[in-house]
């Protein structure tokens, strides 16, 4: 079903790392820019496990260039810095915390008034930083519309299937192109075997010319 967007006002969307909001919702966060709705991203992890045992990036010097990658993305197609938070909790860890330390969590997403969309990750997506997130995503309004996106397919049951889609067109390129940028996730860091990096399949697989949404059932 087309993902119908013109009476999107204001638009919340979660991402549990430093990427996933480009990942999973490039194309909508771009349409819903340029219809001047206004659009809050809020990322949840610190992006440091992506290279844990990188010498030369060590955690805090991690953590600040993926925020500065994520501000770039967004202010290319609209986004203000201001309007990107960083919760800040620690990258591939989430399910091992306390419930205590999601508070920072819950609270800036009840903290966002006005939102007429959601969007966060799927409650089935295959990384626990995402579920975790998916879970606190559940707790924002009834009355709010609520989509899912998925970025890793899980891998022990099969994924519930879309129920709207958003054609990209010309802007499968400019899409592509972004996620490229967020270097520290394409090979820049080179002196952590162990580190992770987009693969070749997995830019295509994120720069698909079909965004898939899924509608969350209150």
């Amino acid at each position: 079903m087309p993902l119908g967007l013109d009476r999107v006002r204001d638009a919340l969307v979660i991402a549990p790392h430093p990427d996933d909001e480009t990942i999973g919702a490039y194309g909508l966060i771009r349409r819903l820019v340029r219809q001047s709705a206004r659009v809050r991203v809020v990322i949840v992890t610190d992006g440091a496990g992506s290279h844990r045992n990188s010498a030369l990036w060590p955690a805090a010097r991690l953590i600040a260039e993926r925020q500065r990658e994520t501000r770039r993305a967004m202010a290319r197609i609209g986004v203000p810095a201001g309007a990107v938070q960083f919760v800040g909790l620690p990258d591939g860890r989430t399910s091992a915390l306390p419930d205590r330390a999601l508070r920072p969590l819950r609270r800036a997403i009840a903290q966002a008034r006005g939102v007429d969309l959601l969007l966060s990750p799927a409650r089935d997506d295959d990384h626990p930083d995402h579920r975790i997130t998916a879970q606190a995503a559940q707790a924002f309004g009834r009355s709010t519309r609520h989509l899912e996106y998925l970025v890793w397919p899980n891998r022990h049951s099969r994924s519930r299937p879309a129920t709207h889609a958003l054609r990209l067109g010309v802007t499968t390129a400019a899409k592509r192109g972004t996620i490229r940028r967020y270097f520290t996730q394409m090979g820049r860091i080179h002196d952590d075997p162990a580190g992770f990096t987009i693969s070749r399949s997995e830019l295509a697989a994120f720069s698909h010319p079909v965004e898939r949404y899924r509608q969350v059932s209150r």
